[in-house]
């Protein structure tokens, strides 16, 4: 079972292979795992302890941020997550930690939840994906309908109140028009955010 897995620089955290969201451009479309991860779907979803080992058994003179991202949305687990977190930032509070999410937390655990990664998290990086929220619901395939991207871009508001670095992502042409980021640029910093234009990159 893949927990910690490196990419490039950075630990990341495979929590979950739940999600809310069918997005028509997911890499687990394209494969078992990224970047010579081995496989991410997971047998069973890891408990605290076992996340906390598999951290513990990382080389953090080499490695100086954590990633919660895996093969589903990791504010699923929230409750894990933030323990997690909070168990990192115990042991170095340089350590960097950021969380990767569709920003839909929010509606996952049924109660508003920027504010409980202040102190916990230091990035939080959202998938926008669209500027047009009809597009969002055909581009995404969100189980909770026309109600998701009102809650993705309320969450990036209050999470851009909470942590110090809050980013919005776009996947790169051909998915994402040249001029369709420049409007994703004025939505993200119109709540405090960032724009970051990904590319598109198949499962290795």
């Amino acid at each position: 079972m893949t927990v910690t897995y490196q990419v490039k620089n950075s630990i990341y955290v495979n929590l979950t292979n739940r999600c809310p969201c069918d997005c028509t451009f997911c890499l687990r479309h394209n494969g078992p795992g990224v970047y010579g991860s081995g496989s991410l779907w997971l047998e069973r979803e890891p408990t605290l302890e076992e996340v906390v080992a598999s951290l513990d058994s990382c080389d953090f003179g080499r490695f100086r941020e954590v990633v919660f991202c895996g093969y589903g949305e990791p504010t699923e687990r929230l409750d894990v997550l933030l323990a997690a977190a909070e168990h990192l930032k115990a042991f170095d509070a340089s350590l960097r930690v950021r969380v990767n999410t569709n920003g839909l937390s929010d509606l996952v655990n049924s109660r508003p939840t920027a504010a409980l990664f202040a102190g916990k998290v230091d990035c939080i990086s959202i998938s926008l994906n669209t500027d047009d929220p009809a597009e969002y619901l055909s581009m995404c395939r969100p189980k909770f309908g026309e109600a998701a991207y009102p809650a993705m871009l309320k969450f990036a508001r209050e999470a851009a109140a909470n942590v110090s670095s809050v980013v919005m992502t776009v996947v790169g042409e051909p998915v994402t028009s040249i001029e369709k980021q420049a409007r994703c640029r004025a939505i993200a910093e119109s709540l405090g955010a960032t724009l970051r234009v990904r590319p598109y990159e198949p499962a290795i």
